[in-house]
């Protein structure tokens, strides 16, 4: 079975500085129908405005996964860490019993774009923890590129639930085919592009969920940039 969830159907909020498209209910967008997907929470697509950016704040118990399409975001948090995240990177930060971070665009004269994922840990009270790495944009391309996972293998971050996220950068006519085990599920996000999944046409923005599916047969109709959750 495969949901749509069109990019045109998302919570939209537009604050000058920041506008932002939710797939799931978040802030002041609530939609009872779309809370998330399995431990999938939240995925926000950002857009930042030169020199602007998230005042320290806190989290608890929630994997964040920070993915930026184009520019530069600069992280600082409690835990001591200083960065900036650039397109090909992927950071992960785990709130557990406490954290406090900002999130600025690193850049005086361009936008920064990118899309802020919280995946519910299985357990909560862990202690905090970060990772950031930079996978290479070519690394991607034309596969998925296991970039987080519970166990950490392949080189990718570890989050602590039980799934696996993969990058993908496909070029115009590149058919790519996921097998999924048996009882998994999967969340497919289009970052930009356009591609069929099963048979269903996606563009960017778009999201699918699919369950009781026994693979994802991807094809890029234009080069697309794409993540693959891999759920329990």
């Amino acid at each position: 079975m495969l949901q749509l969830r069109p990019s045109q159907a998302r919570g939209h909020a537009q604050h000058g500085w920041l506008e932002s498209r939710h797939t799931f209910s978040f802030a002041d967008y609530q939609d009872p129908a779309h809370m998330g997907f399995r431990a999938l929470r939240v995925i926000n697509e950002d857009v930042v405005q030169p020199g602007k950016g998230f005042a320290p704040h806190s989290h608890r118990d929630m994997e964040i996964l920070t993915c930026v399409l184009e520019g530069a975001l600069e992280h600082k948090d409690s835990l001591g860490n200083t960065s900036v995240i650039r397109p090909g990177e992927l950071q992960r930060m785990s709130a557990g019993t406490g954290v406090t971070h900002s999130e600025y665009n690193a850049s005086r004269d361009a936008p920064v774009h990118f899309l802020q994922i919280w995946i519910l840990p299985a357990k909560k009270g862990i202690p905090p923890g970060y990772e950031q790495r930079d996978f290479g944009s070519g690394d991607m391309r034309e596969r998925l590129r296991l970039v987080a996972s519970q166990d950490g293998r392949e080189g990718s971050l570890t989050v602590h639930q039980d799934v696996s996220l993969y990058l993908g950068r496909l070029q115009r006519g590149t058919k790519i085919r996921h097998e999924l085990s048996p009882a998994r599920h999967a969340w497919v996000q289009v970052a930009r592009g356009s591609v069929r999944l099963n048979g269903e046409g996606l563009d960017g923005g778009d999201g699918a969920a699919l369950s009781a599916e026994h693979a994802l047969e991807l094809e890029a109709r234009e080069s697309a940039q794409l993540l693959v959750f891999d759920l329990a």
